[in-house]
């Protein structure tokens, strides 16, 4: 009876641990998606959610590419994640990062530097810079759509800004 509880115990959790492992294959194929593949699953998931004929895919992939660099992983750095590409975290002592942190004076929370003015200015920048670029996405984008594809695109919009800019299942 032992024997089978303890090979029950040791099958469930090998099941787990391969489960987990699958988990990670995927996410890291899904990072290792490079930025052509981004813009037409990108396109693609737009095409299917609004009814897109094939005229409309051509043009919106067309959109897609110009827009990219702007509105896309570029706009944050390498990887999308941060001016370093590595969501903000300090480097690492391996880590070939030419970036100065800011000291602190031990008041910071957490593991993250006090934000200088600097950084301010350059996160206000980019913010406005990328606002400037969704304008002019959505005015070429609203040429693209018919009217009602068009309401129910900024419809989703406003829906995901409610939410916090939640995108694609991701809810951390």
């Amino acid at each position: 009876m032992k024997k089978m509880v303890l090979a029950l115990v040791a099958m469930m959790t090998m099941t787990a641990a391969m489960a987990q492992g699958d988990n990670q294959k995927g996410e890291a194929n899904r990072r290792k998606m490079n930025k052509t593949e981004m813009i037409k699953n990108r396109t693609n998931e737009t095409v299917k959610k609004y009814g897109l004929n094939e005229q409309q895919a051509a043009k919106l992939l067309e959109l897609n590419t110009k827009f990219a660099d702007v509105m896309g992983p570029g706009m944050r750095g390498p990887g999308g994640r941060g001016p370093r590409g590595n969501g903000g975290a300090r480097p690492r002592p391996d880590d070939n990062t030419t970036a100065q942190q800011p000291q602190t004076d031990g008041k910071q929370k957490g593991n993250r530097p006090e934000m200088t003015e600097e950084m301010r200015e350059q996160m206000k920048a980019q913010r406005q810079k990328r606002q400037e670029a969704m304008k002019k996405y959505d005015t070429e984008l609203q040429a693209i759509m018919t009217a009602d594809q068009f309401k129910a695109y900024k419809a989703d919009q406003e829906k995901r800004m409610k939410e916090g800019g939640r995108r694609g299942g991701r809810r951390n």
